[in-house]
């Protein structure tokens, strides 16, 4: 393969914004140093979009490039066809080799754009089942990305179920060229020079977490229509946004794009009720108007107009699966929020609203980022085999940071930084 890889004539897909969203997904989303291995999972349609990484990986002095991918048939496949004990089962030795590599300083990158309503004719208790199977086994190769020991970074390509998803109402070229330019906007790639743009983006990113973490803040409070929470902040816990270093001392951002602050919160001390303000598309399953309540840290009562039953099953997941491992400030003036889509992928819907998070916490979100689990846990981490993000902001929320004495600080009103 050479520079010039070709792009089909008929590809919706802007070739020169593909390149630079490659360049950005190596340079800045995961910092790839020389010498460093790389292992990239994707989906099967995101072909194009990966060998454009692998020559900008290898340009950066990649040792050696690792690609996985999932499809489609593939996976429909087992639910039409395997046996029930299939669904409790889950590839362990993939995982354990992935953390193998992991300890050896190997970096990670996923590109995630997959049919977001894949599984959604398909039987509910099968897609849990495999879920949690998949979610234990991968579990001791994730923890080197929720400790944040590598460098590694999400990232999208615009599938084209994903894209009608998006755009029901176009042709299939239409809508993936229509999804391709809202990635490449929200990605900060259709600029000149996008790599600089990341940079000044970040640094404007740290400022707000430099407050928060100037106010050491004891909780903050979320109010508006269907909402009033308390959201306790765990002991010692650190606001992080933007570009931030790992335990091996690369900095990357782990999210291309990200528009959020965010922090651990403590898993006892969250209160009230609270109303989602998005659809949460989850496994094939979109879960609409999601209203619950906390007492002590944990949801006592959880409803949905649409999907609530997917919602139970993912608050049964484990112990943990019902607390909170993260808080995330996004102001509603944000790019995606001012584009008006709903992404149906986390990885856009979360950088639209401020945010709470379902399950397991990031151990990298204190002010001491060397603490064992138990620690962790001490001070208030959450632990889940889950972690899913889900929209609490908008232009009707206010925040207000609450200190240890009750006082009380603006933090967003209607939506924006105060």
């Amino acid at each position: 393969m050479t520079d010039q890889t070709p792009i089909a004539a008929a590809d919706p897909i802007d070739p020169v914004l593909l390149d630079r969203m490659a360049e950005v997904a190596v340079k800045v989303g995961l910092n790839l140093q020389p010498g460093q291995d790389l292992l990239l999972t994707a989906p099967t349609a995101a072909l194009p979009f990966v060998r454009r990484i692998a020559v900008h990986a290898y340009k950066a002095g990649a040792a050696t490039i690792t690609p996985l991918f999932n499809d489609d048939e593939i996976t429909l496949a087992r639910y039409g066809h395997a046996h029930d004990l299939s669904f409790d089962r889950a590839p362990g030795w993939l995982y354990d080799g992935m953390g193998a590599a992991f300890s050896a300083n190997c970096a990670r990158m996923a590109v995630v754009g997959d049919n977001p309503m894949l599984l959604s004719g398909q039987d509910p208790d099968k897609v849990a089942r495999a879920a949690r199977a998949n979610a234990v086994a991968y579990r001791p190769a994730l923890t080197y990305i929720s400790n944040f020991d590598i460098n590694w970074s999400l990232c999208s390509y615009p599938h084209p179920a994903w894209a009608k998803q998006v755009f029901p109402d176009l042709s299939e070229r239409e809508a993936i060229a229509a999804l391709a330019r809202a990635i490449f906007a929200a990605s900060r790639v259709d600029q000149p020079d996008p790599v600089a743009n990341w940079a000044a983006h970040n640094a404007h990113l740290h400022d707000r977490a430099a407050w928060l973490n100037g106010h050491r803040f004891h909780a903050l409070h979320f109010t508006g229509p269907g909402t009033d929470l308390t959201v306790g902040l765990a002991d010692g816990h650190a606001w992080m946004g933007g570009s931030s270093p790992a335990s091996n001392g690369i900095v990357c951002n782990a999210n291309i794009p990200t528009e959020e602050v965010f922090t651990t919160p403590h898993a006892l001390r969250v209160e009230g009720h609270v109303a989602a303000t998005k659809p949460l598309s989850h496994q094939g399953s979109l879960i609409e108007n999601i209203a619950v309540r906390f007492e002590g840290g944990r949801i006592v009562e959880a409803h949905a107009s649409r999907g609530e039953e997917v919602l139970r099953r993912i608050l049964a997941s484990d112990e943990g699966a019902s607390r909170l491992g993260e808080v995330a400030l996004v102001p509603h003036g944000s790019p995606i929020s001012a584009s008006g889509l709903l992404f149906f992928n986390t990885l856009f819907d979360e950088n639209a609203a401020s945010h709470i998070a379902l399950g397991n916490c990031y151990s990298k979100c204190f002010t001491d980022s060397a603490l064992t689990p138990e620690q962790v846990a001490a001070q208030g981490g959450n632990k889940s085999v889950i972690h899913i993000d889900w929209m609490i902001g908008s232009d009707k929320i206010d925040v207000d940071g609450v200190a240890a004495d009750g006082s009380r600080t603006p933090v967003m009103r209607k939506g924006e930084w105060a």
